[in-house]
C-alpha cells in the first residue's frame, strides 16, 4: 500500500482488507486514490499493483453554523402582516444538508414567523404588531439538519409608523460575474422607491447577508466586489438586500439578488501529491505498470478536463510512457538496473481549456535488482608466486570477482572446484583469499592448477588459478655411484672411437634453480675421462684407443654453491673382438627397456647367465642392448652377449653360439628367477622370416656396428655394439641356378647302393631296399646334441626302411637335420616329474611368426604351429 504522513487508510498484509486507519473528513478531503500492491514471496519475488479510489460519503457530522450569531431589525408598527424582518442565514459544511429554521424562544404572542427560503430564515411578521406593547422582540433562531442545530439572537425594535416603505422593482435579480473580475468591480445597482419625502423617503441599502465578497453602497445600491472571486470555491451567491428609508418608524424593502459566478480557466491543474515514487523490478516485460498519478483541475468543462503527458518533461530516455487519461506509468522497454538505477521523470498535467495550463510533477522509479549478472573475475586466469617452504596459514593471494547486481544478489561466495586434491589450499568462502594448508615444496610441486569458482546463486562464473612456486636452495645435488662400460670394438674403420660427449655426471638438483659445478676428486689424474665442470658433460680420452681393457674407479663431487654430494665412478674398458662377436647371441628379454635394464637389473642379470653355465661373472660379456622394433606395441629388449669358457686360459676361447642358445634357453627358469628376468625364446636368425623364394634356403650373415652412441641411465653409461643381421640365399638340394629353376638328379651317384632303388623326391631322394636289407642301427645316443630335451631309448634310421610305407620327416630342424638326414623318423619313450613342460620349440614365440612347438600339456603330448596369424593343434 503506497502511504504518506496522515494517510487514513491501511492494508492487512494476509487478507488484503483495506481498513481506515484514522478518522476522516470529508469536508476536508472527499477522494482518495491510491495503489495497492500485491507480492508473492518467491525467489525472486514477483509482484503486481493496482490502483485504488475512494470516495468519502457524507454523514451528518457538521452542526449548522450562523453567518452571525445576532441580528438586527427595526419594524414599524404599522408593518403589515407578512412583512419581512430579516433573513437569518445558517451554513452546513454536510454534503446535501436541508436546514430548517424556527423561533424557539422570544416570540411573544407568536408576532413572527420564520420560513426557509433560499438556504437562509425569513422572518415575517406573522401578526400586527403594536408599538405601545412591546417595543422589541429577542427571538431565539435555531437552524437545524434534521439531528444538530445552532442558535442564534434576533433583535427586532418596532418603531412608530410611517406610511410609506421603499419599493423593489422586483423582488429578485440575477446577475452574471466572470471570477476574473478584479476586486472592486461593480456587480449591479439596485434601486428601489419611496413615496414618502424627505428623511422618510431618503433610502438606505443594506446587506442582510454578510457575504464577504461583496458589499453594496449604502446610498446608491451599487454591489461591488470587495474579494477575488473563484467559481471553484462557490458558483452562485444570493444576496438579501434591503432598502431601507430613514422615516420613523422606518420603512423598508428587501429583494434577493442571485449573483451567477462564471468560470473561466483560471486554475492549473493540481496533482493529488507533490511528487511519487515508484519502484520496479528490472526484469519485468514491457508495459508494465509502475504508478498511477492524478491530478484535478477546479476549474469546470473542458477548462477542468486533464490529460497527462510525458511531452517537454523527462520519459527516461524512451523508457516510460504515460497514459494519457489514466496517468499511468508504464515501461515502454526492457530495464536494466545496471546501467541506469534510478529514474527522475517529469510528467506534466494538462488542461484543455484555452489557453491551456499544465503542472508538472517530479516522479522517481527505483529500479529493483534481480539477480541477472554472474560474477566476473578480473580475468579468466590467475598467476601466483608464492615461495616455496613458506609457512602454513599463509595467505598466498585474493582473488575475487564483481557482481554489477546489489544487496542480496551481488553476495559472491568463492570455492575451488578443480584441481585441489589433495587440499593443499582453501579458499575462504566470502573474502576470496587462498590460503596455504600444507608445506610448498617446489621440488614435489612446482605447479598448482586450480579451478575456482565464484557463485552468485544460481549464476557462477570460474576461473583458473596458477599456484607457482618459486624455487630455494634448499636440497642437495643428488648423486649416486654410476658406471661408465665402453666395450671397445677395435676395427680397421677410423672414427670408431668415441670422441664426443659419451654423456654427463648422473646428478640431479631438485631445486631448478641450482646451477651445479661438477669435479673429479681422485682416481683420475690420468685424464682417462674430460670433464666439462659446468655442464658434466663427459668425453673419453684418446689415450683410451687402444686394445687394452681397462678398470678404473674415481671419485666424483657436484656441488650447488651451498650443498655438495659426492660418488664413486667406476670406468670399465671391455676389448671386443670379432671371435667374442662370432661366438655371441642375443637374449630377449620381456616387458623390458634400456633404462630400466642398465640399473642393477643388469648384475642380477649377468649373475644369472654366469650361474647358468658356471663360469665367472666376469667372463660374461654383455656387449650390446637394444630395444626390438619388429614386435609392435610389445616392450622387447634384445641383450647380446657373449661368454668366456671358465677353464680357458690365455688363449681366450668361448662358448660357442650354440651351446649358449642351448644352456641358457634349458635354463631359462632358473635364469629368470636370479635375474628377475623374463626370458623369451630366440629370435635371432633373420631366415625364419622366409625371406628368399622358390624354396632357396636362407643363410644368415651378422655384421656389427660400433658407431653406436652411449646408452645412459640414473647409474650406468652403456657403449653398445650393434649386431646388424644380414643373409644369403641358396638353393635347396635337387636345385642349381640363378633363382634355382633347375632341378638336380640326385638318385645320379646312385646313392642307395645296390641293394636299394633310389627314388627322386623334391628337395631329396628316398631309397626302397631290396628284401632282406634294412639301414644301418645307430647307438643310443642323447639328444642334447640334438636342440631337444629329452633321452631317445630308442632310434632307427637308415638308408632302407622294412615295408611299403615310408616315414617321411615333416620339416627339418636346425639340429637333427644333420645327424638324422632325410626320411628319418625319430621316436622316443621317456618319463617326466611334471605334467607340463616344452619338449621342442622352432621359431619366435610370440604368436605373431611362424613356429612349430612340441610340448606336454597336462600329461598329453600336444604339437602346436602357427603360420602368423594364429595358434592351432594340427588335425587328429
Amino acid at each position: 500500500l503506497e502511504t504518506g504522513a496522515g494517510f487514513p487508510f491501511a492494508i492487512n498484509n494476509s487478507t488484503g482488507w483495506i481498513v481506515v486507519a484514522s478518522e476522516l473528513d470529508r469536508e476536508a478531503v472527499d477522494f482518495y486514490s491510491f495503489g495497492v500492491e500485491a507480492q508473492d514471496q518467491g525467489n525472486p519475488p514477483m509482484a503486481s499493483s493496482a490502483s485504488v479510489s475512494v470516495t468519502v460519503l457524507d454523514v451528518n457530522d457538521n452542526s449548522p453554523e450562523f453567518t452571525q450569531r445576532e441580528y438586527g431589525a427595526r419594524l414599524n408598527e404599522d408593518a403589515a402582516v407578512g412583512t419581512s424582518v430579516l433573513t437569518v442565514s445558517a451554513v452546513d459544511r454536510d454534503a446535501n444538508s436541508v436546514i430548517t429554521y424556527q423561533i424557539s424562544s422570544g416570540n411573544t404572542r407568536n408576532r413572527f414567523s420564520i420560513t426557509s427560503q433560499s438556504g437562509g430564515g425569513l422572518i415575517s411578521l406573522a401578526l400586527p404588531l403594536d408599538y405601545k406593547l412591546e417595543r422589541q422582540y429577542l427571538l431565539t433562531i435555531a437552524a437545524s439538519d434534521g439531528t444538530r442545530q445552532d442558535t442564534a439572537q434576533v433583535v427586532v425594535n418596532v418603531t412608530d409608523a410611517n406610511t410609506h416603505r421603499p419599493v423593489f422593482q422586483s423582488s429578485h435579480y440575477t446577475v452574471n460575474v466572470n471570477e476574473d473580475r478584479p476586486v472592486g468591480t461593480t456587480v449591479v445597482v439596485i434601486s428601489a422607491t419611496d413615496e414618502d419625502t424627505g428623511e422618510n423617503a431618503r433610502i438606505t441599502y443594506l446587506m442582510e447577508d454578510s457575504i464577504p465578497q461583496f458589499r453594496i453602497a449604502a446610498d446608491t445600491g451599487a454591489v461591488t466586489t470587495q474579494m477575488e472571486l473563484d467559481y471553484e470555491d462557490q458558483v452562485s451567491y444570493t444576496l438579501a438586500i434591503t432598502a431601507r428609508d430613514n422615516g420613523i418608524p422606518q420603512k423598508s424593502d428587501t429583494t434577493y439578488l442571485e449573483i451567477l459566478v462564471s468560470d473561466v480557466n483560471d486554475n492549473a491543474p493540481q496533482f493529488l501529491r507533490d511528487s511519487y515514487q515508484g519502484s520496479i523490478y528490472e526484469d519485468v516485460p514491457a508495459f508494465t505498470s509502475v504508478l498511477q498519478v492524478s491530478a484535478t483541475d477546479r476549474d469546470s468543462g473542458l477548462n477542468g478536463r486533464v490529460f497527462y503527458t510525458f511531452q517537454g518533461g523527462d520519459d527516461g530516455d524512451g523508457d516510460f510512457i504515460i497514459e494519457s487519461t489514466s496517468g499511468i506509468v508504464r515501461t515502454l522497454r526492457r530495464l536494466d538496473r545496471e546501467n541506469v538505477p534510478l529514474y527522475s521523470l517529469r510528467a506534466f498535467a494538462v488542461d484543455k481549456g484555452v489557453p491551456a495550463k499544465r503542472t508538472p510533477v517530479e516522479i522517481q522509479v527505483t529500479v529493483l535488482d534481480v539477480n541477472d549478472n554472474p560474477p566476473v573475475f578480473e580475468r579468466d586466469e590467475f598467476d601466483i608466486f608464492v615461495e616455496e617452504n613458506s609457512p602454513i596459514g599463509l595467505v598466498v593471494a585474493r582473488i575475487t570477482a564483481t557482481d554489477p547486481d546489489e544487496g542480496t544478489n551481488a553476495q559472491i561466495m568463492y570455492q575451488i572446484v578443480e584441481g585441489n586434491i589433495p587440499e593443499v589450499f582453501q579458499l575462504d568462502i566470502f573474502s576470496g583469499e587462498l590460503t596455504a594448508l600444507a608445506d610448498l615444496d617446489y621440488e614435489t610441486k612446482a605447479e598448482y592448477v586450480m579451478v575456482v569458482q565464484a557463485t552468485s546463486a544460481p549464476l557462477v562464473s570460474r576461473a583458473t588459478v596458477h599456484v607457482r612456486l618459486r624455487d630455494t636452495n634448499d636440497n642437495s645435488p643428488q648423486l649416486k655411484n654410476f658406471e661408465i662400460l665402453f666395450n671397445n670394438y677395435i676395427t680397421n674403420r677410423s672414427g670408431s672411437f668415441p670422441g664426443g660427449v659419451i654423456g654427463r655426471i648422473p646428478a640431479h638438483d631438485p631445486d631448478v634453480s641450482d646451477s651445479l659445478t661438477y669435479a673429479f676428486e681422485q682416481g683420475n689424474e690420468l685424464n682417462l675421462v674430460l670433464l666439462d665442470p659446468r655442464s658434466g658433460d663427459l668425453r673419453l680420452s684418446p689415450a683410451l684407443d687402444n686394445n687394452r681393457p681397462l678398470e678404473a674407479v674415481m671419485r666424483v663431487s657436484v656441488s650447488d654453491g651451498v650443498h655438495s654430494a659426492t660418488a664413486q665412478c667406476t670406468l670399465r674398458v671391455t676389448v671386443i673382438t670379432d671371435e667374442m662377436l662370432s661366438n655371441s647371441i642375443t637374449l630377449r628379454l620381456a616387458d623390458m627397456s634400456q633404462e630400466r635394464f642398465l640399473s642393477p637389473l643388469l648384475s642380477r642379470f649377468l649373475e644369472g647367465v654366469a650361474t647358468v653355465l658356471a663360469t665367472p661373472r666376469h667372463r660374461v660379456v654383455l656387449f650390446n642392448i637394444q630395444t626390438d622394433t619388429d614386435v609392435g606395441t610389445a616392450r622387447i629388449l634384445n641383450v647380446s652377449l657373449s661368454v668366456l669358457l671358465p677353464s680357458s686360459g690365455h688363449g681366450a676361447r668361448f662358448f660357442s653360439s650354440e651351446e649358449l642358445q642351448e644352456r641358457l634357453y634349458l635354463n631359462r627358469s632358473l635364469l629368470a628367477a636370479i635375474s628377475a628376468q623374463r626370458v623369451l625364446p630366440f629370435d635371432d636368425n633373420i631366415c625364419l622370416r622366409e625371406p628368399c623364394e622358390n624354396y632357396m634356403r636362407c643363410v644368415s650373415v651378422l655384421q656389427f656396428d660400433s658407431s653406436a652412441p652411449f646408452l645412459a641411465s640414473d647409474t650406468i653409461l652403456f657403449r653398445p655394439i650393434h649386431p646388424v643381421t644380414g643373409l644369403r640365399c641358396r638353393c635347396p638340394p635337387g636345385f642349381t641356378g640363378d633363382y634355382c629353376e633347375t632341378e638336380i638328379d640326385l638318385c645320379y651317384s646312385s646313392p642307395c647302393g645296390a641293394n636299394g632303388r633310389c627314388r627322386s623326391r623334391e628337395g631329396g631322394y628316398t631309397c626302397e631296399c631290396h628284401e632282406d636289407f634294412t639301414g644301418e642301427n645307430l647307438v643310443k645316443r642323447s639328444l642334447a646334441d640334438l636342440g631337444v630335451a629329452l633321452v631317445l631309448s630308442e632310434l632307427r634310421r637308415g638308408s632302407c626302411l622294412l615295408g611299403p610305407h615310408p616315414c617321411h620327416v615333416f620339416n627339418q630342424f636346425l639340429s637333427i637335420y644333420p645327424v638324422l638326414g632325410l626320411g628319418t623318423c625319430p621316436r622316443a619313450r621317456f618319463a617326466t616329474k611334471e605334467r607340463d613342460g616344452l619338449l621342442l620349440y622352432n621359431g619366435r614365440f610370440n604368436e605373431r611368426h611362424d613356429f612349430v612347438a612340441l610340448e606336454i600339456v597336462s600329461e598329453q603330448v600336444q604339437l602346436t604351429f602357427s603360420a602368423g596369424t594364429g595358434t592351432a593343434p594340427p588335425p587328429p
